[in-house]
């Protein structure tokens, strides 16, 4: 993949639009664009929460999945052009009231609420306008790029194919719809990885590109936040909750903190050095498949902070469910940290390594004990790498942060 396009405005064109140059920042109307994905992230987190199940865990990773794609897409046709001006401005808009619809039918997506339309194929119908909305006008985009073009038609392929295998899940139900749904992300995500690897993708700006996935990552730990209130919600106020949420803001910090400290500005560093294909490979690789498990990490902490703000007054043990999404969660976002570092050719983070293994040897013990104590070890293990790494990078951290 190279890059590719000019910075002259195309023509020839019944809805012009403006290419998106080098050094072009993410636009409001983005900004107004990602508020829908607040929504649908919190909804997920609920649908978990109230699952309260391995087996709903595994359904709401795979909804999460499924709007994750839609946004690495919208993200992509707004490095090709700019998001605020005519065409794009208004298929956004659309795209952004089908992917609401998909926010709405989220409690139903696999057990449908009698009195209304089936929930199930409302979701999966809502998708498909907002995966065709997407193809129809990143081809209109990228007019005068042949090779974009046939990247673009050979995408319509397995985005096809992944809708068909959705539908015929929500058709069937049970256990057969979560298996259909993996296997529609398997097809979908595997097929435009295989055909991406040397095809004709484009990145004409670095600083819209890592703009762009560092605010989906602030809002993945707003859910965080967020997460303090639903869990305290309806309980008095007590010395138990206070403190529990004061460590629930400590975790939200640690995890911003290990992203955006050092971590981001060597990244966007190698990127904006990066050129043509390799710079592109560089966003397939390490953001649009890389950055997802940051992102469910994330949302899966949120759930074990909700279950801990839920529960903070007892002295009864806090469980495998909650125990697994605050430990476990925080160890899928910290091997994401990792997948990040090695498609991006940094060497291993050992500290990070090490806490991963030290969250997941410490999560049979959090469910035993009583819902604070895991979320205080948690909060400590987390300012522990940040002093250790803080210290190791000192010498570093000014020339990465341009201080």
């Amino acid at each position: 993949m190279s890059e590719g396009g000019g910075g002259r405005r195309r023509r020839g064109l019944r809805f012009p639009v403006s290419p998106t140059g080098e050094g072009q920042s993410v636009t409001r109307f983005e900004l107004l664009f990602d508020l829908v994905y607040v929504f649908a992230v919190t909804r997920v987190s609920e649908y978990m929460a109230h699952a309260h199940s391995a087996h709903g865990v595994v359904q709401g990773l795979l909804l999460l999945a499924l709007l994750w794609w839609t946004w690495s897409g919208y993200s992509w046709l707004g490095n090709q052009a700019r998001a605020d001006q005519a065409l794009l401005r208004a298929a956004m808009s659309v795209a952004m009231a089908a992917i609401f619809v998909v926010d709405l039918t989220i409690p139903e997506a696999w057990h449908d609420t009698p009195g209304g339309l089936y929930g199930p194929v409302v979701l999966v119908c809502a998708y498909l306008v907002v995966r065709c909305v997407h193809l129809a006008v990143y081809s209109v985009a990228a007019a005068g790029d042949p090779g974009l073009r046939h990247q673009l038609a050979i995408t319509w392929a397995p985005g096809l194919a992944g809708a068909t295998l959705l539908l015929v899940g929500v058709l069937l139900g049970g256990w057969r719809q979560t298996l259909l749904f993996a296997a529609a992300l398997a097809v979908d995500w595997g097929v435009v990885y295989v055909t991406s690897r040397r095809g004709n993708w484009r990145i004409h700006s670095a600083t819209h590109w890592t703009e762009r996935h560092a605010l989906f990552i602030i809002l993945a730990i707003g859910e965080s936040i967020l997460a303090l209130g639903v869990g305290a919600a309806n309980q008095p106020v007590s010395t138990p909750i206070l403190l529990a949420a004061v460590l629930g803001i400590a975790v939200a910090i640690g995890l911003w903190w290990l992203y955006f400290d050092l971590v981001s500005p060597a990244y966007e560093h190698r990127f904006r050095e990066a050129q043509g294909q390799a710079r592109t490979i560089l966003a397939i690789e390490a953001y649009t498949y890389g950055h997802f498990p940051i992102v469910a990490g994330i949302v899966l902490t949120a759930l074990g902070v909700e279950g801990v703000l839920a529960h903070a007054g007892e002295h009864e043990p806090l469980g495998i469910f909650y125990a697994a999404a605050l430990c476990g969660g925080t160890a899928l976002y910290l091997a994401g940290h990792l997948v990040f570092a090695n498609r991006m050719h940094y060497s291993l983070h050992v500290g990070r390594f090490v806490t991963t293994l030290v969250l997941l040897a410490w999560l049979p013990a959090a469910a035993v004990l009583p819902p604070l104590v895991g979320l205080t070890v948690l909060a400590v293990i987390l300012a522990t790498l940040i002093v250790v790494e803080t210290i190791r990078y000192a010498d570093i951290r000014p020339a990465l942060r341009g201080e």
